[in-house]
């Protein structure tokens, strides 16, 4: 039987080591036998949860890491605290004997700081992500995507996408059926369309309290339907298109049609959200000059379809 192993540490956050255990506990094999066995391990006997809401007794220790063939390490409160010299130990070993190892959420702020992660292409929390790239410049942060396989090493998103990287590794070792099983059981697509950047909030770039382009952002996001020229722009900021870029440059760290695209995109999100209008009367009204340009850029930005998009968020029946 296929051994996980779920690490825990101080201050886990609940929901990274817990929807590992049970979307593995759901996996069946077609007699019906459990398809692996879960164990809890740490450095610790017991340890408290994020929030301090209950404390974790964990039945193995980390000789247990030695015994698995896949180890799931969840995230922490503050993943930016030093990792204990023997939980690193332990990992680097259990690599070495090639033991799969996967990050759920912030959990990668765990795994990277073993050094395992170093030179591969990763995940976590959008949130986290640029802060997981300034602490560990050595790897590559995708903040777009729900998982990443590396072959040994795996990274998610969110805990949501714990159920995911679970689901494709069950598939991994199992095939689509027993995927499939643990999918329904789970009430979860065994593959949902779209990545982590849909749910990312896609703020505009700030322009500094006071700054000279306040009046114009302003202006271009209530008139982001239209279609505007960059001479145009230009002409109601009152300055050449020369100096427009370079304000803009230097006030939002953009340029002036790269702001109306983004402005644009999240006005068609709040319309997917709020409306039930086609997604043809949608791109007029977000300004695209067809539906097929709308159709393109919000994938490039949101990284799924309007219309899925809107199955995910829509507000109103």
């Amino acid at each position: 039987m296929h051994t996980v192993a779920v690490l825990v540490l101080d201050q886990v956050v609940p929901s990274d080591f817990t929807v590992p255990i049970d979307t593995f506990g759901w996996a069946r094999l077609p007699d019906g036998r459990d398809a692996y066995r879960v164990r809890v391990c740490g450095p610790a006997d017991e340890v408290t949860a994020a929030g301090g809401a209950f404390t974790i007794k964990a039945p193995y220790g980390l000789d247990a890491l030695a015994e698995a063939d896949t180890i799931i390490v969840p995230g922490v409160a503050d993943p930016a605290l030093a990792l204990p010299a023997e939980v690193v130990d332990a990992l680097r070993a259990a690599a070495a004997n090639g033991t799969r190892i996967a990050s759920v959420c912030v959990g990668a702020f765990v795994l990277a700081a073993t050094g395992l992660l170093d030179g591969l292409r990763v995940t976590t929390h959008w949130v986290a992500a640029d802060t997981l790239a300034a602490l560990h410049p050595g790897i590559e942060v995708d903040a777009n995507v729900l998982y990443v396989d590396n072959g040994q090493f795996l990274t998610s998103a969110g805990a949501a996408a714990a159920m995911d990287v679970c689901l494709h590794m069950i598939r991994k070792d199992y095939g689509s059926a027993v995927a499939a099983h643990a999918a329904r059981m789970s009430v979860m697509p065994l593959e949902r369309e779209g990545g982590q950047a849909q749910f990312i909030v896609h703020d505009q770039p700030p322009a500094p309290a006071g700054a000279t382009l306040e009046p114009l952002l302003a202006w271009l996001e209530d008139n982001c339907d239209r279609d505007l020229t960059l001479d145009e722009v230009a002409t109601r900021a009152g300055m050449s298109t020369r100096t427009l870029n370079r304000r803009f440059r230097d006030q939002t760290g953009t340029t002036p049609l790269q702001w109306l695209h983004r402005a644009r995109v999240r006005r068609a999100q709040h319309l997917l959200e709020t409306t039930g209008h086609p997604v043809e009367r949608i791109a007029v009204q977000a300004g695209f000059g067809s539906p097929t340009a709308f159709r393109e850029r919000f994938r490039r930005v949101v990284g799924t379809s309007p219309q899925a998009y809107r199955r995910s968020f829509r507000s109103v029946n």
